[in-house]
């Protein structure tokens, strides 16, 4: 089996755990494309990508080019003579002329199953959407996003516990093996694409951290699934007399009341119950501003006085 020449192109944790396995493997990684240094932190002092560090790391070439639409850009990428480039969440869109430098083309690993979720979030949405399984699907890159021919599916179940964080990582850890597997094929001209059926496409919206507020008129099983999906980032939050609470578990209750949506609830099993349009909301693992996470049961023995039954919280629509 020959060792296939690579460039590598990607940003994130997700995309450095894909790196560090083509580094593992008997294929040769010759440069590694990343985002420019981004302001993180308190301090906003400029970090490099989880990308960047791991490619330093091993004395790897690193460029990080705003975009890849200037000739100089695509003459450093050209250079190195790749027989792929490999993309896993590189943030950039590529045009035609980058996708047609390499020998074989360009291949990009997307968490999901494609043509389900296209996009930045794939990982959330799914969960949000309340899908039963996700996976990664290994894609020939063309000019569309993330509408290539499909290469290489890995199915895995979503779990009535999965959050993003969770899923993040399992699919990271199926991504792997499956990209290698993929290379091997490629090297041996035995790759086997299978084009996706548009008509079946949905689109991952990239995470906004408006859209984390709670929106107590929907159900409350739909808001259980956004927190979910929502954890570890950008975590869900409402508003109770102007403080902010950040929700980082919670649990759909089936229940019938007349409370407004947002009204906190009396309940014996459950101190921090919400009612929504549909059933109420359970919030189990929560964390006021400027403290540490916390349980329901902890947070009301020492803020009580804040989290009455009958107060209201905060809506979208305010």
């Amino acid at each position: 089996m020959s060792a296939l020449r690579l460039v590598f192109a990607g940003t994130p944790e997700f995309a450095a755990h894909h790196l560090q396995a083509l580094l593992d493997s008997h294929h040769q990684v010759v440069a590694v494309f990343t985002q420019p240094d981004r302001p993180a932190g308190r301090g906003k002092q400029l970090q490099a990508s989880p990308v960047k560090q791991l490619a330093e790391q091993h004395g790897l070439p690193v460029h990080q080019p705003e975009k890849l639409k200037a000739a100089d850009d695509q003459a450093l990428l050209a250079q190195y003579q790749a027989d792929v480039l490999v993309v896993v969440a590189y943030g950039l869109l590529l045009p035609k002329a980058v996708l047609d430098l390499p020998r074989l083309g360009c291949i990009n690993v997307h968490a999901s199953l494609l043509p389900r979720w296209r996009g930045a979030a794939p990982i959330q949405r799914a969960i949000e959407a309340g899908d039963s399984e996700t996976g990664v699907t290994i894609m020939q890159m063309d000019v569309g996003l993330d509408t290539g021919d499909m290469l290489h599916k890995t199915h895995l179940p979503i779990t009535a516990d999965e959050t993003g964080g969770s899923l993040h990582d399992k699919l990271w850890q199926a991504g792997c093996p499956a990209l290698v597997a993929t290379l091997d094929q490629m090297s041996e001209g035995k790759q086997t694409p299978e084009s996706q059926d548009d008509n079946l496409a949905t689109y991952a919206h990239k995470l906004s951290k408006q859209e984390a507020q709670l929106d107590w008129t929907r159900s409350a099983q739909a808001l259980a699934l956004q927190v979910r999906a929502f954890n570890p980032f950008p975590v869900c939050f409402s508003e109770l007399n102007g403080e902010r609470l950040r929700v980082w578990q919670a649990q759909a209750i089936a229940m019938k009341h007349q409370a407004v949506p947002g009204t906190l609830l009396n309940h014996p099993e459950h101190p921090l119950l919400v009612a929504c349009a549909d059933g109420a909301l359970a919030l189990t693992l929560v964390q006021l501003a400027g403290k540490k996470a916390m349980s329901a049961n902890d947070l009301m023995l020492g803020y009580r006085q804040k989290f009455q039954a009958g107060m209201q919280f905060g809506t979208v629509s305010e």
